[in-house]
């Protein structure tokens, strides 16, 4: 493929949260040896309770059953595109670089499931499609996670930390001069379930956490948790929340406003953990749907007064940061370079990842 200066990418996202799949239209500029990027159009769109059922019990299925509904769900996309693009008013698209939806993610076994057929999706939207960005590296030996931190390294420098909090917290900053990353904990993940247990979607800005006290038993099993079963630079998985962290949240024993205030407690003193000492106070950049709940924030900040300022930036940064960065991975897997560093997922060697569908030479 030519290698150009300019890229307009449509890229999708559906996190392990189910809150939706983020589409972002995007432009990225090579100048000299500086990448920027441009949003130009984005958009959430809400999963049905159909889909949301389909997309929670995918693990559930026969291997039958999970081929169809990979195919139903790469049609998926491909028709969100063409809604998506016809909707914003977009002429020009080089492709569309998908993620998928996690189903299965055990690099430990060498394997790891987005679905979301590619396939499927060229079809449907008519657009060539880079897909399944996580394998290679997996089958290198590496944990297939995180991918953003290249994004981070190229389009995000100015900042010392980038934090994202989704269904899983992660994060990322330069080690003596290569870039790592790893998972931190579970967060939305946790705190929507919880908040279901109230009656909402989500717990907006944090206030029925805040209504909640800390149950000190609850966080210190938490914590416990975390040091004994996912080790000190985690890649974790839906098959790991359900297993060890569940169980701890669905315990009746405690009011939920409680278990749902504690559970913010833990994943504050996770990050501040996971930050540890810095030389200096380092500006941290927060991002992904954690980063709206303001009062998990301030806990966050709280503990971190002396070692991070930490930024909340512009609101379609904060929603769209991973779509945005999936499209990044998808330039440069177009222009054939490296978009997945090994000193991030501890594979034998780096890669340029990305099953190529639909393109012409």
């Amino acid at each position: 493929m030519k290698r150009r200066s300019k890229y307009k990418v449509l890229a999708l996202m559906s996190g392990t949260s189910l809150d939706g799949l983020d589409l972002a239209y995007c432009e990225f500029v090579k100048k000299g040896q500086r990448w920027q990027f441009n949003t130009r159009a984005s958009q959430t769109v809400m999963y049905s309770s159909g889909w949301h059922r389909k997309l929670s019990t995918a693990h559930q299925l026969s291997g039958e059953k999970l081929l169809q509904l990979d195919l139903e769900y790469g049609t998926y996309l491909g028709e969100a595109c063409k809604n998506f693009i016809k909707r914003k008013a977009i002429s020009e698209i080089d492709f569309v670089a998908s993620h998928g939806h996690t189903v299965f993610h055990q690099p430990e076994r060498k394997f790891t499931f987005q679905l979301g057929d590619g396939v499927a999706l060229c079809k449907a939207s008519g657009l060539p499609v880079i897909c399944d960005f996580r394998s290679l590296d997996v089958l290198k030996g590496g944990q297939g996670a995180p991918l953003v931190p290249v994004g981070d390294h190229f389009l995000f420098s100015t900042f010392d930390i980038c934090l994202n909090i989704g269904g899983i917290a992660n994060l990322s900053m330069l080690h003596n001069d290569k870039r790592i990353a790893f998972d931190i904990c579970f967060a939305n993940m946790g705190l929507n379930h919880l908040s279901r247990k109230l009656g909402k979607k989500f717990d907006r800005g944090g206030k029925m956490a805040a209504m909640g006290s800390v149950d000190r038993s609850m966080l210190n099993r938490l914590d416990k948790i975390y040091k004994s079963r996912f080790g000190t630079k985690p890649s974790l998985g839906r098959e790991g929340f359900e297993k060890h962290i569940l169980p701890l949240l669905d315990d009746e024993k405690l009011k939920a406003e409680d278990r749902i205030r504690t559970f913010v407690e833990s994943i504050a003193d996770q990050i501040a953990g996971a930050v540890g000492s810095q030389t200096g106070k380092v500006r941290m950049i927060a991002t992904g749907g954690g980063a709206l709940n303001t009062f998990l924030i301030q806990t966050i900040q709280n503990k971190l007064s002396k070692q991070a300022a930490l930024v909340v930036p512009d609101q379609s940064i904060i929603n769209y940061k991973e779509a945005i960065i999936f499209g990044f991975l998808g330039v440069l897997r177009f222009r054939n370079e490296i978009n997945i560093l090994k000193s991030v997922t501890g594979a034998s060697s780096d890669s340029c990842s990305g099953t190529m569908i639909g393109f012409l030479n």
